[in-house]
């Protein structure tokens, strides 16, 4: 049975995940409640956005839209893909933070047993900042299907860590632009694999499985439970996508880097490292906006205002949107993986509706 749930006005739900306290909560304007979202409801339920299952909105520390389009409903364990690399992201800061490892400025090599393929003095020096902005040398490129380091062909090899190290570095044609060209000195490539080996660093230097680690840092001190995992043919935890959790439990994380990683009055990651994880550190592309740590950098346009965000974003247009402008933080949870341009769907869903809701 599809079970629906929709913030009215005056009825205040919680935020948090089950078993959480719930945060103090600041009074928004009955006109989020009262127009719009509902006619966004049922323009879902009519298919416009094709196969959307959930849509959450918290503002200003308060639940004011939380609304299911699926049979799984609030306890669904949904598989968002890509956001669980800003997961990874948020792991590797609170393995910082607790100092099993030193910095961003680390090598990876030495987490991972080699040798390695196509060896390169380069490859010594990439580092976990590399990794996390998407920028090493390494030939990883998930959107040409012709690079060796795409997604799909890691799947075919049994040690996915190992399968980004053996990569050769890439080349950069006259009419790309080198790294030392490109803004902030980074040239951007999208690359599952290194995220993938950002959570063997972290399971190295923390001496836990990833899973382990990652509930007693992040996922327990924020009321999440239950979380599923995907992992390798070796074992070792997929940190590059396909977490699931529940929708309260990825608005929660969204939260966490609104409030410059505090929750419930507990400091889960430093603030310091929030602010890295959402200032820019390479350019996507001109009409992409930029790249933090493992963190989108868009822009939202509704008629003449503009709203940066902060994203974490899945394929089939799974988004975690926070608009620090607005105090707020939206969760919109698809199945489109087969819709084309599945990213548009959602974006459309958010200035046409979302935003003019709660931008007042």
């Amino acid at each position: 049975m599809r079970l629906l749930v929709t913030a009215a006005l005056g009825l205040i739900l919680l935020a948090a995940p089950a078993g959480a306290q719930s945060p103090p909560t600041t009074p928004v304007s009955p006109v989020v409640a009262a127009e719009g979202l509902a006619a966004m409801d049922a323009q879902i339920r009519d298919g416009k956005f094709q196969k959307i299952t959930s849509v959450l909105i918290a503002q200003r520390g308060r639940m004011v839209h939380e609304a299911y389009f699926d049979e799984g409903g609030a306890q669904a364990r949904r598989n968002t893909r890509s956001v669980t690399k800003t997961v990874t992201a948020m792991l590797v800061g609170a393995a910082i933070a607790r100092g099993d490892l030193k910095g961003v400025d680390v090598p990876v090599a030495p987490f991972i047993p080699g040798p390695f393929e196509h060896p390169d003095p380069r490859k010594s020096r990439i580092t976990v900042e590399d990794f996390l902005t998407m920028s090493s040398l390494l030939e990883c490129d998930d959107s040409n299907s012709f690079s060796r380091g795409n997604e799909e062909r890691m799947y075919l090899i049994e040690d996915w860590a190992k399968f980004a190290l053996d990569l050769p570095i890439k080349g950069f044609p006259e009419w790309t632009l080198k790294p030392q060209d490109s803004p902030y000195g980074r040239s951007f490539s999208y690359c599952t694999a290194g995220v993938v080996t950002l959570g063997a660093v972290v399971q190295k230097a923390t001496g836990q499985p990833l899973p382990a680690f990652a509930h007693d840092a992040l996922f327990a001190p924020l009321g999440i439970e239950g979380e599923r995992w995907q992992g390798s043919p070796t074992g070792l935890a997929m940190g590059g996508g396909g977490l699931g959790l529940r929708s309260r439990d990825l608005l929660a994380l969204g939260r966490l880097l609104l409030d410059g990683g505090r929750w419930e009055g507990r400091q889960v990651l430093p603030p310091a490292w929030v602010k890295a994880m959402t200032t820019p550190h390479a350019s996507v592309s001109p009409d992409r906006g930029d790249y933090g740590y493992l963190v989108w950098l868009p822009t939202y346009k509704v008629g003449e205002v503009a709203h940066k965000a902060w994203m974490m974003s899945g394929s089939g247009g799974n988004k975690v949107i926070v608009f620090p402008d607005l105090e707020a933080v939206v969760v919109v949870t698809t199945e489109n993986f087969r819709v084309r341009n599945p990213h548009d769907v959602t974006d459309s869903l958010i200035t046409e509706h979302v935003l003019p809701a709660i931008g007042r």
